[in-house]
């Protein structure tokens, strides 16, 4: 019997994936559980059981005492000494016993601990292996949907979820549908591990190439940046140190294999793959692709550039709702203008007009004010004084003409009219 249950404990070992010791523990855990719920303690019992024979014995520990107060934790030295007299009061003996008399209820107690306890090493043990797998992709197979949102993946011994917002809009989750699922990030909560899974998350085009393109696996050819909107169109930015590789070709594969694979998992996702370069000016023109561009411009700081395009490529260049510029800018991490090729040119030559004007306005102003000889100007402020002083002079000639009698015969009239 003690036989057939080690080769239980080792066939549910190669099961669950949980090792041999750690069952043992859980049902150790268990017959002490069952003992403290048939005799209401088990403070001072110890089970133990041999890994090899499956012998399982039950110790119980008490202490040496010369008056016994607690049957269940004392025993007394008068007999003790019966088996060895070397025992002193203060000792501790444990002895082996052979509990009797398990019912129904202890039973069922044991089974619940063990099965619990077998739960928690699952989850244990699904948590230790998917948290060190954040970042990497998975396959699963939608299990159901709830609220046409969150959709529940099967991944074997487990399940995955995916948020609505790690959704990718335009692609159809059908149940029993098999995919392959970007892992964002592992938690550890009371149900157990919770697994949040993504298919718009730009990783998961990194790892898809990773799949396809044993070069990338290598680390021959070197994904150095990825800009993506998930189910529209993505940009790779890849570069390789060996002169004999081709990165782009060996992305694309033979006929446009390897990238194709990767389109066809992300149903039909366009993907640009170029040559990344060290020079800002060529990674900006490769980035903008298929567009043709005739000039990069930046700033002082190299965090923003002006593009010129010739202008039957304007269009091209900004894309349909400026994705493309849009994409090419997070991938370069740049903010970038694109001005068309008569537009960027009108514009300058009208500031060059402009400053021309304010130039030609400036040099007219100091010519005009050369032109005026130091003695006109002084000829001018004298006539200024000079009409000053004249009407100055004419108001008390007024006032001096009228004599004291005149003044008082005028203030005689005024008395008369009153």
């Amino acid at each position: 019997m003690n036989r057939e249950f080690i080769l239980a404990v080792e066939d549910l070992e190669r099961e669950r994936e949980i090792s041999k010791d750690l069952l043992i523990e859980a049902i150790e855990t268990a017959l002490l559980s069952a003992y403290k719920k048939n005799y209401g303690t088990s403070q001072n019992v110890r089970v133990n059981i041999d890994r090899e024979t499956g012998d399982i014995d039950v110790f119980m520990r008490r202490d040496v005492v010369g008056e016994v107060e607690d049957e269940l934790t004392q025993i007394a030295l008068e007999d003790v000494i019966k088996f060895d007299p070397g025992y002193q009061v203060g000792d501790a003996i444990e002895y082996r016993v052979v509990p009797k008399d398990f019912g129904r209820i202890a039973a069922q107690t044991a089974k619940q601990v063990v099965v619990q306890r077998i739960r928690e090493a699952e989850r244990g043990v699904i948590f230790d292996d998917y948290v060190n797998r954040q970042g990497e992709i998975v396959t699963g197979v939608i299990q159901r949907v709830v609220n046409s949102e969150t959709v529940f993946v099967s991944m074997g011994k487990t399940e995955g979820i995916m948020a609505g917002a790690e959704q990718v809009r335009g692609e159809r989750y059908q149940l029993n549908s098999r995919m392959k699922f970007y892992i964002m990030d592992v938690r550890k909560t009371m149900k157990g591990p919770q697994i949040y899974l993504s298919r718009s998350h730009p990783g998961l085009v990194k790892r898809l190439f990773e799949l396809e393109v044993p070069e990338i696996e290598d680390g021959i050819v070197e994904i150095r940046g990825l800009a993506r909107e998930a189910g529209s169109r993505t940009k790779v930015a890849v570069c390789t140190f060996d002169a004999n590789v081709d990165p782009v070709g060996a992305c694309v594969g033979a006929r446009g294999s390897r990238v194709q694979a990767v389109v066809d998992e992300l149903f039909g996702e366009k993907i640009d793959i170029i040559n990344w370069s060290d020079n800002p000016e060529k990674n900006v023109s490769s980035a903008l692709s298929p567009a043709k561009v005739e000039e990069v411009l930046f700033d002082a700081d190299g965090k923003f550039a002006v593009v010129v395009v010739p202008d039957y490529q304007l269009s091209l260049a900004i894309g349909k709702e400026g994705q493309n510029v849009r994409l090419a800018a997070k991938l370069c991490g740049l903010k970038i203008d694109i001005r068309s090729h008569s537009q960027y040119f009108s514009d300058e030559s009208e500031d060059e007009e402009e400053n021309a004007a304010g130039d030609e306005s400036g040099a007219a102003e100091s010519a005009a004010m050369d032109a005026l000889e130091p003695e006109d100007t002084n000829i001018g402020l004298a006539e200024d004084y000079a009409a000053e002083d004249e009407s100055g002079a004419a108001e008390p000639a007024a006032t001096d003409a009228l004599e004291p009698e005149d003044a008082d015969i005028g203030l005689a009239e005024e008395d008369a009219a009153e």
